[in-house]
């Protein structure tokens, strides 16, 4: 390695695991060569050297599919390119059921698998016995098969990375921890590393469980934290399989692989523990370490290990270890430019997957610095998901001991975390919980999911095809249709901005033409320079000089940090989202109820669809939007937390002659597809641009401004996009069956040409109702005329194209 660190650089990577030497290979490859690596102790002495290193191509998306297939086929390239060795062992991998609920899960993987050319193969149990007869197939239903997958030598990667970034220009220096991050006005500016500054632009911090203790040292949330990882290696194992493929066995929680004629045996509990309990911090000097063994607590899964493999009753155990491997509340990486400093970049919190996608991340990580901004569906991964109060040790460190048990955990839709709740409460949580709210996590907020009806618990009751918040669901949305729902709002993303140029700055960052008059409201998005869809949100005119911009509850931090990145440096945008509640009031006796509690004048000629204004409730002020994302008449209230439970009480009261009823989120979801609107992160993101999501009647070419992503619109204007989103329905629809969640292969015939987005159940329409994203030269009526069909499970059902949405309400002009 390099012995003399140089005074300036553009960039420093700190953290020499495989996903630092990652960073700094892939910054220097795309001619950033001004690179550093700056490694606290040597290199892989964190995590890195432990990994179990297992390497597998699919993911839950196609972006992290794309990150995880490059970072094996980097690892490939790069052994023959740079002749080093990175240990890949490709037996493939096997992954097993034994309950019918994880089989449809593994199903569902399979599909998908198709979506992203990753070759996988359906085993029943007479296959896997004849395969791989060391396995005890009694209770197995089946299992999938990825030949393509299998191990990497941890260490040979990331030497093989670090060798290869040398060669690309970048340097790499060990012994070298970081005291400190430097800043100047709220910009990175330097590192001081062994009392010497180093000046520089950009710095990465890859520093894996170290991460959060040093992004607080500098005023920056990273929500990770180390737990107890543990695994075993037998003595050498007479007649074990060299081609043995690594196996996972889900249901009782453990993984298997061959090593060296030798067994390793890991596990993802349940229940993890927290690692260094007493004093909260990842010692400094705890490099190539390792804590006391701790048989009580990985007896149980040896006990399951044993009974699957029976060869393991004989077998002696050479090695038992347990180590620290740091996992996020989500168990998704974290990567992008903190909201905090800027040219803070994050590469960490790969949750026990770091040798498989570290290539990926790393390329990801590299392109994102160099250009500010990623062109695909990466939320899931973007540190801006999460806020402040995610990186607290009380919330982090509780949450990490559900966390790591949910990697082997069945992956239910809709499924909620049962630590670290109620962090955020609306001031009339009791109530809604009266009228028996089941609670999900929106935005950091404890929001009503569903209602239960007649007594019935108000839990969920997880499964892959019949929803137990069904009868809920189909209450709320026939009641709003009839009658009137309320939906609680509170947590939408609410900023404003009070400038002279407040107009003109929206006009820069805006598709739409913002309305500049007092009570006026804009739908529009925000683009990237290449024309990918940023943001989707609503400006309001709130008075002269005077907006307020409201968008989706989960993207708060991201969507500011593009909205104050965009704006200029003497305008101020304020964070107002805790400071009001939001009511949504929805339905044909929505204005009816309003005029019970208002004196105001609701009438369509007076209160137009798309203006807003204030009014007065008891006394209270309060500002009024007539907006709707159920397709229907409807209003929404916003009104400061202190008043909330005094107004909601008020409406539930006067409600009761209209039939009001309480409304969760499924049943906004529900309706909103029904109308045809559309959610960021699920059916738009930067993947697409506003041609493919038929929304380019936001785009205001007319309006004399060079707004962002308007020359990238222009290259695409009159060509035929690329691919373009439709809306589907089963043609013989049953409640459950199947469940339309996402990312299912759509067919022409026997032809996949896209995936789905968004899938629901409509009540309203007795439809199972989904939308995606095809290719297709024909147009949708002559697709309407021909056979397509959405896949979920390895069963095809025959689907029928919408030209337009189910519901078309003239809500509009009521």
């Amino acid at each position: 390695m390099n012995t003399k660190i140089p005074n300036k650089t553009k960039v420093v990577v700190i953290g020499g695991g495989v996903v630092g030497c990652s960073v700094a290979y892939h910054l220097a490859k795309f001619g950033w060569k001004d690179t550093i690596l700056l490694e606290r102790d040597q290199l892989t002495s964190g995590t890195t050297w432990h990994a179990a290193g297992l390497v597998s191509q699919l993911g839950p998306s196609a972006a992290i599919t794309k990150i995880r297939k490059y970072s094996l086929d980097l690892y490939k390239e790069l052994e023959k390119k740079i002749d080093h060795s990175a240990g890949l062992r490709l037996n493939g991998a096997l992954s097993i059921a034994q309950n019918k609920e994880r089989w449809q899960e593994l199903l569902r993987q399979a599909t998908t698998a198709q979506l992203y050319d990753v070759d996988v193969r359906i085993l029943n149990k007479d296959q896997i016995k004849k395969d791989y007869p060391i396995i005890n197939t009694d209770e197995i239903l089946g299992g999938i098969f990825m030949p393509g997958d299998g191990a990497a030598d941890p260490s040979g990667v990331t030497y093989m990375l670090a060798k290869a970034a040398k060669k690309e220009g970048a340097q790499i220096f060990e012994k070298s921890p970081v005291d400190e991050i430097l800043t100047k006005n709220g910009k990175i500016s330097g590192v001081r590393v062994n009392g010497k500054v180093i000046e520089c632009e950009y710095i990465v911090l890859a520093s894996g469980m170290w991460s959060r203790q040093i992004g607080e040292k500098a005023g920056v949330n990273i929500p990770l934290y180390p737990a107890e990882h543990f695994y075993i290696i037998t003595e050498p194992i007479e007649n074990l399989s060299k081609t043995l493929p690594v196996i996972r066995d889900f249901d009782n929680r453990t993984y298997f692989k061959e090593d060296a004629g030798k067994l390793l045996v890991g596990i993802f509990e349940g229940n993890s523990i927290p690692a260094f309990d007493k004093t909260n911090k990842v010692p400094e000097d705890f490099s190539f370490g390792e804590f006391p063994e701790n048989f009580e607590h990985f007896e149980p899964y040896l006990n399951a290990a044993v009974k699957r493999f029976p060869i393991l009753e004989t077998a002696g155990i050479r090695k038992f270890f347990s180590g620290p491997e740091s996992f996020t509340p989500d168990t998704n990486t974290l990567l992008g430019e903190v909201p905090e400093i800027k040219n803070f970049f994050v590469c960490c919190g790969l949750n026990s997957i770091g040798i498989g996608s570290g290539g990926g991340v790393g390329k990801v990580t590299a392109e994102w610095l160099m250009t500010g901004h990623i062109n695909e569906d990466i939320f899931s991964y973007d540190i801006k998901r999460f806020q402040k109060f995610h990186s607290e040790l009380g919330f982090i460190k509780e949450r990490i001991t559900e966390s790591l048990g949910d990697l082997y955990g069945v992956h239910w839709p809709f499924k909620q975390h049962k630590t670290s709740r109620n962090i955020k409460k609306l001031p009339h949580h009791e109530s809604l919980k009266s009228f028996g709210a089941c609670f999900g996590v929106s935005g950091g907020y404890e929001r009503p999911m569903w209602f239960a009806l007649d007594g019935e618990k108000s839990e969920y009751e997880y499964s892959y095809n019949y929803q137990n918040w069904y009868p809920s669901a189909e209450y709320e949305t026939n009641n709003t249709i009839k009658n009137v729902g309320l939906f609680d709002l509170t947590p939408f993303s609410k900023f404003e901005i009070i400038s002279e140029k407040a107009h003109q700055e929206l006009q820069k960052i805006c598709t739409a033409n913002i309305k500049n008059e007092v009570g006026k409201c804009s739908y529009t998005q925000m683009l990237n320079s290449d024309g990918g869809i940023e943001t989707d949100l609503t400006v309001i005119c709130l008075d002269k000089n005077y907006f307020r911009i409201v968008s989706s509850a989960t993207t708060r931090e991201r969507d500011k940090f593009h909205i104050k990145k965009h704006l200029s440096k003497e305008i101020e945008l304020r964070d107002v989202t805790d400071d009001y509640c939001v009511f949504g009031l929805f339905g044909p006796k929505s204005r009816d109820l309003l005029k019970t509690i208002s004196d105001e004048n609701f009438e369509n000629d007076n209160f137009k669809f798309g203006t807003g204004k204030y009014i007065t409730i008891e006394n209270i002020k309060i500002w009024i939007q007539r907006l709707s994302y159920v397709g229907e008449l409807g209003y929404e209230l916003y009104l400061e937390f202190k008043d909330a439970k005094k107004i909601y009480e008020l409406i539930i009261n006067k409600g009761k002659n209209f039939n009001l009823c309480n409304c969760g989120m499924h049943a906004l979801d529900i309706m909103r597809m029904e109308s045809g609107y559309l959610h960021w992160g699920h059916d738009i993101s930067p993947k697409e641009n506003q041609y493919e999501a038929g929304l380019n009647f936001l785009i205001s070419f007319k309006k004399n401004v060079n707004f962002l992503g308007k020359d990238a619109l222009l290259e695409t204007k009159d060509k035929k996009p690329n691919k373009r989103l439709i809306m589907l329905t089963l043609k013989y629809s049953k409640l459950g069956e199947p469940l339309l969640l996402h990312d299912e292969p759509i067919y022409l015939d026997d032809e996949i040409i896209g995936e789905t987005t968004s899938g629901n159940y409509s009540f309203n329409f007795n439809k199972n109702l989904s939308f995606g994203y095809i290719k297709s030269n024909l147009r949708n009526e002559e697709l309407f005329k021909r056979n397509l069909y959405i896949e979920v499970e390895k069963k095809k059902y025959l689907a029928e194209i919408l030209l337009k949405p189910l519901k078309q309400s003239n809500f509009k002009n009521i």
